[in-house]
């Protein structure tokens, strides 16, 4: 079985645009807007305080030329899990504390109280 990784990545616009004086969403609409990105308010707000999961190559190339930066100081991919190759489980019941004829699960059987009162 091959390692299995799961990728996040951390989106460090706002950051980025701190480093430059630029504080505000509404500050990069016209900047973005004079380079053919034509954005909503709501959707530069988003771009800049979230993060986005899908972002046009215009836009990103856009951004990284309004803040001049390289792509990677924007998006800083890391690995958030890493599974192992091989699975550590036991192999017998026995070595998890199950004896034969000893079920963990029990039947129950739920009687009611006689209320007489």
């Amino acid at each position: 079985m091959a390692e299995q990784r799961r990728i996040g990545y951390k989106w460090n616009l706002r950051t980025v645009m701190a480093q430059r004086n630029l504080w505000k969403s509404t500050e990069l609409m016209p900047l973005l807007k004079s380079r053919g990105i034509n954005l909503s308010e709501s959707q530069v707000y988003r771009l800049v305080t979230g993060t986005p999961e899908r972002i046009p190559a215009r836009t990103f190339a856009a951004l990284c030329d309004i803040l001049d930066c390289e792509p990677n100081d924007l998006f800083e991919p890391y690995i958030e899990m890493r599974a192992a190759k091989t699975a550590d489980a036991p192999k017998r019941p026995e070595d998890l504390g199950v004896k034969p004829g000893n079920p963990i699960a029990r039947r129950v059987r739920i009687v009611q109280d006689d209320d007489d009162g």
